[in-house]
């Protein structure tokens, strides 16, 4: 059951993607209830051109009076990518966030261009079922507050079939084959959802992955990271991160890599599973957090690893907003002053490895010492010292323990 209605007439901005719940929404906003429909779609990475044009054509053959592209990936990255990066952040220690931060900086842009249109509404197409609609509904109301949310497919809880006979009605044609994977491609991952996500045992197929394996043989990858952020790719510089993003996702999907299923907490309570191909996510990732454990002191990474994990929870539930948020990047940018050098990966079918970095900051110099073998900066009387005052307290614990036992006895 609907939950709100607005005059006829009354200005609405749609996040729109062209598919099937957004086509039935614009659809529906205009013949059913005579609003004047702007729609908008955010581009995070998931577009080619000439998508971008398709879709356009798509919403002014619907009806709209007005449609707007805006190209938000290198904002994107600036914005979010760039801390999941900072912070290592894997949700579950799996899942590189794929969807739930692309989908936050879109509700962000939709909220903007509702305000620029001084719109009288904001209308997004999610479910009732996922976690999308909280992150949508939650960033709206706290961008936009009092403008009202519209989302007919969650009150109306129409099923596929449903929205496809109402379109269908109104002279708009689609594909009425049910896809069976989902599939949804941004900067940062792709995510893939089917039957076999639905259950807790199965694997996809290798027909569902968005990019087939063509590669066999073993490749090397130099990854060059200056305070933090992937600046170039083997001897190719970037003028931005996110380009270097889509370098490496093309040159190291084909590998297979990257490809696994997460099984989560949503935000509604529910257990869910889905695919996700997201080959240069995971690169960085693991190549940045082996140049963090060269150049950052061990407490750095500690207090690191607890606030990451935190921050990417937060983040996956659409808490961007929330301003401890900008504390815990602060803290990230801090930690990542020296994390600059370079990271060498192999690539492998499936897999990958990392065999070394090289940094101007390394404090595993042999200036100092090497592990297990020597040291030059202190010596065994130093050690022998250290030691007993490092465990002195907990020393004194065990002889008063043992003193009181005795005195018992």
């Amino acid at each position: 059951m609907e939950q709100h209605s607005l005059p006829s007439g009354s200005k609405v901005v749609l996040g729109f993607s062209g598919g099937l719940d957004t086509t039935f929404c614009v659809k529906y906003f205009i013949e059913e209830k005579g609003y004047e429909v702007h729609t908008v779609i955010v581009n995070t990475g998931g577009f080619t051109t000439t998508e971008l044009a398709q879709i356009e054509q798509h919403a002014y053959q619907l009806g709209v009076t007005s449609h707007t592209c805006i190209d938000a990936v290198k904002n994107y990255y600036d914005s979010i990518i760039k801390y999941l990066v900072f912070g290592n952040c894997l949700k579950n220690n799996t899942y590189p966030l794929s969807v739930s931060a692309e989908r936050l900086s879109q509700a962000l842009c939709i909220a903007e261009h509702t305000k620029k249109l001084n719109a009288d509404a904001v209308a997004h197409g999610s479910t009732g079922a996922g976690n999308d609609q909280v992150r949508f509904d939650m960033i709206f109301n706290i961008m936009i507050p009092g403008t009202t949310i519209l989302t007919p497919i969650r009150d109306l809880q129409l099923s596929r079939t449903a929205e496809i006979n109402y379109l269908q009605s109104k002279g708009v044609q689609m594909n009425v084959e049910k896809s069976k994977y989902s599939i949804n491609k941004g900067l940062w991952g792709t995510s893939v959802g089917g039957v076999e996500t639905l259950e807790s045992m199965g694997m996809l197929p290798e027909s569902a992955w968005p990019t087939p394996i063509t590669k066999h043989t073993t490749e090397t990858v130099a990854l060059h990271f200056v305070k933090g952020e992937m600046v170039a790719v083997n001897d190719i510089t970037f003028e931005h991160p996110s380009d270097a993003i889509q370098y490496l996702q093309q040159l190291a999907a084909p590998f297979g890599i990257g490809r696994d299923i997460h099984v989560g907490d949503t935000i509604i309570g529910i257990k869910g599973r889905v695919g996700f191909e997201a080959a240069a996510p995971m690169l960085i990732i693991k190549a940045h957090h082996a140049l963090e454990k060269h150049v950052l002191t061990k407490w750095q990474l500690n207090w690191k690893d607890q606030l990451a994990l935190f921050y990417g929870n937060w983040l996956h539930e659409g808490q961007i907003l929330d301003p401890v948020m900008r504390d815990i990047e602060a803290y990230f940018e801090s930690t990542q002053q020296q994390v600059t050098g370079k990271v060498l990966l192999q690539l492998l079918p499936h897999h990958f490895q990392i065999i070394g970095i090289e940094s101007a900051f390394d404090l595993m110099s042999a200036e100092f010492g090497k592990y297990g073998e020597m040291n030059t900066g202190y010596t065994g009387d130093d050690v022998r010292g250290f030691s007993k005052i490092f465990g002195n307290q907990t020393a004194i614990y065990h002889q008063v323990k043992n003193s009181a036992h005795a005195t018992k006895n």
